[in-house]
């Protein structure tokens, strides 16, 4: 099976314009993330789907590979169709263009499973420890069955722990991995009530019914939403590399 990542990288984003290229030490962000990409050994291609010129010119500059896209996508997934369209592969991943240190282990986990799932859309999660977390809004929160597959992802905190007993809550990843032909069907789709009450994409999936198997890793996504947060990102990849 050929497996195509795509990185969606959005240059209009309203709290940080120019995400992609800004500066991470000493190489725009966009790069940081397309060489960690790369190291995955599951991957036949790793793209960069972008909606402006400089972001391409970047990308090719340092020997990466880009597509531009439309401007009006609404979604990743839908950035991530258009490529599709444009570059045969059987399994597509949509890797967040603004998580630098993202873990090739977890793509290549991810698609071991996909490959062993084929009509599947195949996720992450991990657990949350922290109590801010399980409560706000901005942290998505995934419950799933005894064969982990997705049963709701949610904002609110699921389960609601009516018998207080101690349970664990998960946080979902924004890293997806599609079948050519679910990404497809997908993305021609109405939105669905769920996810317009929610605001998440996933959900038209879930209400439309697809499965979503999702796996469990120790890693929790450190994404880059403030220029604020350039520098955690920073601090964290300076300790990595002494």
């Amino acid at each position: 099976m050929k497996v195509i990542a795509v990185i969606p990288a959005r240059h209009g984003s309203t709290r940080f314009p120019g995400k992609p290229l800004a500066q991470i030490i000493d190489k725009p962000m966009i790069q940081h993330v397309v060489e960690k990409v790369q190291t995955a050994k599951q991957l036949d291609r790793v793209v960069v789907a972008t909606d402006h010129q400089e972001i391409y010119d970047k990308v090719l500059g340092f020997g990466g590979e880009a597509v531009l896209t439309r401007t009006d996508h609404e979604s990743g997934s839908d950035r991530m169709a258009e490529v599709a369209a444009k570059i045969d592969g059987d399994l597509y991943v949509n890797v967040q263009g603004d998580e630098p240190l993202i873990r090739p282990e977890l793509i290549d986990q991810i698609v071991s499973i996909a490959r062993e799932n084929e009509t599947s859309v195949v996720t992450a999660k991990v657990k949350l420890t922290e109590e801010e977390d399980i409560s706000s809004p901005n942290v998505v929160k995934v419950v799933t069955d005894n064969h982990e597959n997705a049963l709701y992802f949610s904002r609110s905190p699921i389960p609601y722990n009516r018998s207080n007993e101690n349970i664990d809550y998960y946080k979902h990843l924004g890293i997806y991995c599609y079948p050519k032909r679910v990404l497809q069907q997908y993305v021609t789709l109405p939105k669905s009530t769920l996810e317009l009450t929610e605001m998440l994409e996933q959900l038209r999936l879930l209400d439309n019914g697809f499965n979503i198997k999702v796996i469990q890793t120790s890693y929790d996504a450190v994404g880059v939403d403030t220029p604020e947060d350039i520098l955690k990102v920073e601090k964290i990849l300076e300790a990595q590399h002494g």
